[in-house]
């Protein structure tokens, strides 16, 4: 006897057979809808076979088993989405957490900027700070940075000597080789490790401060000044 087991699952997985009218108030895919076209194509089956040639126990069972597994797999499917999306949301408020926090992840710039400090006898005084930092693959018996200005020029060679494996946060000071003092502004950096005379993988980081966090269909992400959107494990370090 011939069966429709193909149009059986193409219809049932929301394919282009033609299948009778899913039930008002269900979605195409849901696992009540998938077993209302199920049924409705079995009676179609059963009132059309031939009378010589009537479906069989097996067939029947075999379908049955179809209606079971396709099912199963839909219910499935619709409680992994609800984990994902309860997880999103957990993911988000935890990165919520993180807003007003600075942060060290990979990238290549640095913002040299003065802050003014009143001492204890009234007085002020003014210094220039830049953070970023470093992370080094292995130990390193010698590191190197070079902190250049917007046109590429070298303003600062930073001889950071041996270094230990991990994150190393690093702290420039505005000087110059020149021995003056960098204006304050926008740098790129580069940094080159060696150990034994072999390169030793070294990642730049770059400072910046979580302003806010955003949530999309490609997960949440980290809106951090001086480095730009970023996802939450991207991030080194939290300082």
């Amino acid at each position: 006897m011939p069966t429709i087991s193909s149009d059986l699952l193409s219809s049932m997985n929301g394919g282009s057979a033609p299948a009778p009218g899913t039930a008002s108030g269900l979605t195409e895919n849901s696992p009540e809808a998938i077993q209302n076209r199920f049924l409705k194509l079995l009676t179609v089956q059963m009132k059309n076979q031939d009378p010589s040639n009537p479906m069989d126990n097996a067939q029947l069972t075999t379908q049955l088993a179809q209606l079971s597994t396709v099912s199963g797999i839909s219910k499935l499917n619709t409680t992994l989405e609800s984990l994902m999306s309860n997880s999103s949301s957990a993911q988000s408020l935890q990165s919520a957490n993180m807003i007003g926090h600075s942060v060290l992840a990979p990238g290549k710039d640095v913002t040299l900027a003065s802050t003014t400090t009143t001492n204890a006898d009234g007085t002020t005084s003014t210094a220039q700070r830049a953070i970023f930092g470093v992370q080094l693959a292995g130990n390193a018996d010698s590191l190197k940075v070079n902190i250049r200005d917007a046109s590429g020029k070298v303003v600062q060679s930073l001889d950071m000597g041996a270094q230990a494996a991990g994150t190393l946060p690093v702290v420039w000071d505005g000087a110059t080789d020149a021995g003056g003092k960098a204006p304050d502004g926008q740098y790129t950096f580069e940094v080159a490790a060696t150990s034994a005379g072999s390169p030793v993988a070294a990642t730049g980081l770059s400072f910046g401060t979580v302003s806010s966090v955003t949530t999309g269909s490609d997960g949440v992400k980290l809106n951090v000044s001086n480095i730009g959107t970023i996802k939450s494990s991207d991030v080194v370090q939290i300082l």
